[in-house]
Order: C-alpha cells, then sequence, then structure tokens
C-alpha cells in the first residue's frame, strides 16, 4: 500500500470522501488512499460487512469511515445513500463512482 500522507498535493484533510465500490479492488484502496491523505470517508457497496471491516481499518488510521450498504443500481437506494451520508458527516466533498452498475445502465458490458 502507497503512503500518501506526506504528500501535500494530495493533502484532504478536513475532506469528506464517499466512494461506491469502496470495499474491495480498486475502491478499496482508494478509500485507504483518500484517509492517508486527511479525507473521512463513506464506504458503501452492496456487502455491509466488506465496507464495516474497511471502515475499521480506516478508523485504525485516526480516520472517520462510515460504511454503508448500497445497489447503485437502484435509484432510491442511491438517494437512502446520499441522505444518510449528509446525516452522518452534514457535506460531501468528493464522490468517486466507482461501482460497476447505475441506475441507467445495468452493465457496462
Amino acid at each position: 500500500m502507497t503512503d500518501y500522507s506526506a504528500n501535500k498535493v494530495f493533502d484532504l484533510t478536513g475532506k469528506i470522501a464517499l466512494v461506491t465500490g469502496g470495499s474491495r479492488g480498486l475502491g478499496r484502496e482508494m478509500v485507504r488512499a483518500f484517509a492517508q491523505a486527511g479525507a473521512d470517508v463513506v464506504i458503501a457497496s452492496r456487502k455491509i460487512a466488506q465496507c464495516e471491516e474497511l471502515a475499521e481499518e480506516i478508523r485504525g488510521m485516526g480516520r472517520r469511515a462510515f460504511p454503508y450498504a448500497c445497489n447503485v443500481g437502484d435509484w432510491d437506494q442511491v438517494e437512502g445513500m446520499v441522505n444518510a451520508a449528509y446525516d452522518h458527516f452534514g457535506r460531501l466533498d468528493v464522490l468517486v463512482n466507482n461501482a460497476g452498475l447505475s441506475p441507467l445502465y445495468p452493465s457496462l458490458n
């Protein structure tokens, strides 16, 4: 894992980042990088257990983490995710739509 904490180009101290598909693969690494750069994170994925596991790791880094189960292929769940993120953190500064589905396109294949 690359340590981005010393690189001030990526200083995100005080920012809130939401990453869909954030519990594994590239999304997981983006969540880690945001946290190392000083951001607090919303970790959104369909599987809450994986989100919670990563949230514990992020909290161990001294950052705040909010795990949230969401299938971004469903508009109602997306709206719930955004509302929950705002309820938890009060705002969002960064959004990474890393999930492989969307309400408009069921598959990118």
